[in-house]
């Protein structure tokens, strides 16, 4: 058991970093939970002013308390914010740009893998309305206050999945046939498109975007898992990252300095994807779409 503890670790890729966040205010979806709170209790050990967005208070509650003793940083903050729905972000936006002078990373953690169908409280599918729409319209309507707290970071939390899945222009809301699998993978994908997007409208302002590939890790995100893959998972479970080892890529694209903007990270480097993802084409008619369905235009 001993060797397969050092071959994980091996693996995770090794990096540490003394930099302090003091002074900077970061914002994590989904931080009640798995990697999330972890980015939140690191990067709280590093001085930053930490918000922590999410759907369930009573959860985050319990998630703050935990954060704060962990790193022994008390400026912990909690708002509610529920990604399936528009009105939820628009109104967690607000309050954002009201009581916050500055934002300097914006991680876009919050997910949810391979569930029912459904659909989110504006009609997308839920996958996708969630994973790429509602981070998509958060990150919009912060980015103002992004670009005045220059420099500054947006993570968008993908996976190795995306290569599951394409981007169904056509059924993009997956109405005519849905596969959860197939739908996850087209929500992952559609976050590696995006952020190549926004990295090149960024471009020399001073905010920067990577997309994060955070491995395989054991997370609460697999309980809609079908019994074939829970299967394959209990086999390559002792290969997997803890929540910890997870998170570092994360944290990585958060202090590491002179990292490429627009790129694709995995083990706290600079990783590969699949065609798909590097479809500067697909890129610009996802985005064409979301601005469409969001409501919302870009400038």
């Amino acid at each position: 058991m001993a060797n397969i503890y050092t071959l994980r670790a091996l693996l995770c890729g090794q990096w540490s970093s003394e930099a302090r966040l003091t002074g900077k205010t970061v914002i994590i979806t989904g931080a009640n939970t798995g990697i999330g709170k972890e980015t939140a209790v690191d990067l709280a050990k590093r001085g930053g002013r930490i918000i922590i967005a999410c759907r369930d208070m009573g959860k985050a509650d319990s998630a703050r308390a935990e954060i704060v003793e962990r790193s022994g940083n008390p400026d912990v903050v909690i708002r509610g914010l529920d990604l399936s729905d528009s009105k939820s972000i628009r109104e967690f936006a607000q309050i954002i740009n009201r009581e916050e002078h500055q934002l300097h990373a914006l991680i876009n953690n919050a997910g949810v893998m391979m569930c029912p169908y459904a659909k989110t409280a504006d009609g997308f599918e839920m996958q996708f309305g969630v994973n790429h729409l509602g981070h998509f319209l958060l990150t919009f309507l912060l980015l103002e206050l992004l670009q005045r707290s220059a420099p500054s970071r947006i993570i968008n939390l993908s996976s190795m999945a995306h290569a599951w899945g394409r981007i169904q222009l056509e059924d993009v809301h997956s109405e005519r046939s849905y596969h959860p699998r197939r739908a996850y993978g087209q929500s992952k994908l559609a976050n590696i498109l995006s952020t190549r997007a926004l990295a090149r409208r960024l471009q020399d302002s001073g905010v920067t975007v990577y997309a994060v590939h955070p491995g395989i890790v054991r997370t609460e995100i697999k309980r809609h898992m079908n019994l074939a893959l829970l299967i394959s998972w209990k086999i390559v479970r002792p290969f997997t990252k803890t929540i910890q080892q997870g998170a570092q890529t994360t944290i990585y694209c958060t202090v590491e300095p002179d990292i490429q903007s627009g790129g694709y990270y995995c083990d706290c480097k600079l990783s590969s994807c699949t065609r798909a993802a590097r479809d500067d084409v697909m890129a610009e008619k996802l985005w064409e779409l979301s601005c469409q369905m969001l409501g919302i235009t870009w400038e």
